[in-house]
């Protein structure tokens, strides 16, 4: 850049001395839009700071009327510095009066001046400001001059930061936008309330260390830590391993794409050049680039966003030396989790004893990592757009998991109603914990199992404090996932074991390994790439091609019941040929196992999982060919409607209370009973007091859920007629109309029978 009056280096140079300079927050305010005016060879030089009630305030200038410092204000929008502040992209005008947005300010004294240009002042893309600079002459501010504002508005963002700029305005009580109170709406993934602080899952890397010494030393340090990074990159997707439980190797390619793009590193360069560290400079363009984004409407466009900021976060770490997992070891008391997305063994990273909520910005009710956080009994709330951008580790946050809202920095008004709220939830539990002891009988006398969902031993405990009638659904995979490498025989034969003690008695479910699609082991090399995983090679298809996992798992569990009943359960059974190879598989070890006088269970019981649709077509064949079936409502939800989990833009737009899926449900149901085979139930469909109680009218008998559900669903069925619930429900499903509002309609006759959902 052709310098004006000493070029950007010096201004930064000169602003690295302002800061350090033991001045009041005022008077280093005027002397820094003094320096940039004379640096920039501007007559004007201002700055805004947006206020927590949406209005940019003057809170210093060099050339302005100095009288209107703290007086001048304009509402978010309004004006040149309102368009700015509202859309985080600068303006440039050769003259500011024929635009259309311009509004004069007869305080301030600016209608003399023509050329203007303003930036936002930006920090993790988020707009705390404006910064102005102007001139009499009409003229085009250089690119060069731009780069040098945006820079400088940088270092002024983390002055607002701080919050000791919050006191020096005359308008007494209003807080600085960085602060504001804010209220998110999101999708209810778990019940529950959840008072506490922040902690983001990939927290934002601060950068204090803002000015360099030596521009050649800090380029050999950018240089290093991409290399380092396009290194890691290349050797995930060699091992297929990805960031996030959902994401596919897609996310990886465009990660591999921006570590690699010319423009973003030239970027990057430049900043340096300019004056700024590395990881400043990483810090400024990626808040530049987030702001430009952040407006976009196009789903994928903004997916690639969060790509781009999850490998300037990487780079970050890369260059300051932070690893993700020191965030869990200095967890606060009352965490609340915030992510964009996570995987459930990241989930299980966190100690349970600390965490009070979850927030996402992506999944869905059924993602794995909510299944985990519901059998952690913690509130969930998800597709909480822009939280992870306006948080910030240690801020006050409220999860409200019953209508799907978080409050970020709340009002002390609302916190003591959501105290309250708490408070009342805990008479509630207590109820529930009177229900513990009580027969799982309907108001009419019919009996339902009410079992619980567990895949790891932190789960245990939970099974007599529900009062749960036992495990109907035991995931062993969870021991795989959390482990950094494949468990040896002798740990998972004591797991297994340790759960049938824990149950002392109760019926335990234990489902083989269902690893692949969504579930990655890192030590486990699928070297096939796969468009839809969810459909794709896991599960039992995995396991029968793999036999010795299959092998060394059965014999840990046979081994693990020995002088007991073990019910093993298969996933995902897309035809009743696997069914009897896992069958010859589970024999071979049982003669195994008696050659050398092992000690052999009482009963071994072999079930499926109704997850497939093809299985609709051979259901009472399948019925005859195993000893129990599960339906895996999860699965079978997903590719009955054809609809990805996953993707938050489906996630709500079909209902499992919808007459086409119940009839399914019932289909399943019936099958059962005709052919006198057990028949549970163990999706999240079981755990909402409302849709287990259409299962109950469709006839099922046994449903399995989170811990956490078992009391709700109890205190609903206490209440439930389920003759009448089973015969509203045949009037419902059996007539031609399969578009009536199921979900209402039993809203309706809970509400009429005075039945607690």
């Amino acid at each position: 850049m052709r310098d004006t009056a000493g070029g950007p280096r010096v201004l930064l140079k000169r602003l690295r001395e302002l800061m350090a300079e033991p001045l009041e927050p005022q008077e280093r305010l005027d002397r820094i839009v003094r320096d940039i005016a004379q640096n920039m060879v501007a007559e004007v030089c201002s700055l805004y700071v947006l206020r927590a009630d949406s209005v940019l305030e003057l809170y210093a200038t060099e050339g302005l009327n100095p009288g209107s410092v703290h007086l001048a204000q304009l509402r978010l929008g309004q004006g040149l510095v309102g368009t700015i502040a509202a859309s985080a992209r600068p303006l440039n005008l050769s003259n500011a009066q024929e635009h259309p947005a311009f509004a004069y300010l007869p305080e301030t004294g600016e209608e003399i001046y023509h050329a203007f240009l303003g930036v936002p002042v930006l920090r993790a893309g988020r707009t705390l400001g404006v910064l102005v600079v102007q001139n009499r002459t009409k003229r085009h501010y250089r690119d060069e001059e731009v780069e040098a504002l945006e820079t400088t508005a940088m270092v002024i963002a983390e002055m607002i930061a701080t919050g000791d700029l919050a006191r020096l305005s005359r308008y007494g009580g209003l807080e600085l936008d960085l602060r504001r109170s804010a209220t998110i709406k999101g999708h209810a993934f778990n019940d529950g309330v959840g008072l506490g602080h922040v902690v983001l899952h990939e927290p934002r890397i601060v950068v204090t260390n803002l000015f360099n010494e030596n521009s050649e030393q800090e380029l050999r340090r950018l240089e290093l830590a991409l290399g380092s990074l396009r290194l890691s990159i290349d050797d995930m997707l060699e091992r297929r391993e990805v960031a996030f439980e959902g994401e596919h190797r897609e996310v990886l390619e465009a990660y591999r794409m921006f570590a690699n793009d010319r423009g973003w590193v030239r970027r990057l360069e430049e900043a340096i050049r300019n004056g700024l560290t590395a990881e400043a400079a990483v810090e400024k363009v990626q808040s530049d680039t987030r702001a430009r984004m952040i407006h976009m409407t196009d789903p994928y466009l903004r997916e690639r966003m969060s790509d781009f900021d999850d490998l300037a976060n990487r780079l970050l770490r890369q260059l300051m030396g932070r690893a993700p997992e020191d965030v869990a070891a200095m967890l606060p008391k009352d965490a609340i989790i915030i992510a964009r997305s996570m995987g459930a063994a990241e989930m299980l990273d966190y100690p349970r004893d600390k965490l009070r909520g979850l927030v996402l910005e992506d999944g869905a009710a059924t993602s794995h990592v909510v299944i985990v956080a519901r059998a952690m009994g913690i509130p969930v709330v998800g597709q909480a757009k822009g939280a992870v951008s306006m948080a910030e580790n240690g801020d006050a946050i409220i999860v409200d998991g019953e209508d799907g809202t978080l409050h970020l920095r709340p009002q002390a008004d609302v916190e003591a109603a959501y105290a309250e709220k708490v408070r009342f939830r805990a008479r509630r539990q207590e109820l529930y914990r009177e229900l513990r002891t009580k027969p799982s009988k309907s108001k009419d006398g019919v009996h339902v199992d009410l079992l619980i969902n567990a895949g790891l031993m932190v789960d245990l405990p939970q099974l007599a404090e529900a009062g749960a009638g036992g495990i109907g659904l035991f995931r062993t995979e969870l021991q795989f996932m959390v482990a950094s490498t494949f468990p040896r025989a002798e740990a998972q034969e004591g797991l297994y074991r340790d759960v049938l003690d824990a149950a002392e008695g109760k019926p335990v479910t234990f489902r083989t390994i269902d690893i692949g699609g969504d579930k990655v082991l890192p030590y486990f090399k699928n070297t096939a790439h796969e468009e839809n995983p969810a459909l794709g090679w896991r599960a039992i298809r995995l396991t029968l091609d793999r036999p010795g996992l299959l092998r060394s798992q059965v014999r840990a569990l046979l081994k693990a019941a020995g002088g007991r009943e073990l019910k093993l359960m298969l996933p995902m059974v897309t035809e009743l040929g696997e069914i009897a190879q896992a069958r010859e598989i589970i024999d071979r070890e049982v003669r195994h196992l008696s050659r050398f006088a092992h000690l052999l269970p009482t009963s071994l019981k072999v079930g499926a999982m109704v997850e497939v649709p093809s299985l609709l077509w051979q259901i009472d064949e399948l019925m005859k060919s195993v000893d129990f079936v599960s339906v895996g409502s999860n699965d079978l939800f997903q590719f009955v409607m054809a609809t990805d989990r996953g993707n938050t833009q489906l996630a709500d737009r079909f209902d499992p209370l919808s007459v086409p899926f119940l009839r399914v449900l019932k289909h399943i149901a019936d099958a059962g009973r005709r052919n006198h085979t057990p028949v549970t139930l163990c999706g999240e469909l079981a755990g909402k007091p409302i849709s287990a109680m259409a299962l109950i009218g469709l006839g099922y008998r046994a449903i399995s859920m989170s811990p956490a559900a078992i009391g709700p669903v109890k205190a609903m069925l206490t209440e439930l007629p389920v003759n009448e619930i089973k015969a509203f429900l045949e009037d419902n499903l059996g007539g031609p109309r399969v578009d009536l509002p199921m979900r209402a309609l039993l809203q309706t006759f809970a509400d009429d029978h005075a039945i607690p959902l």
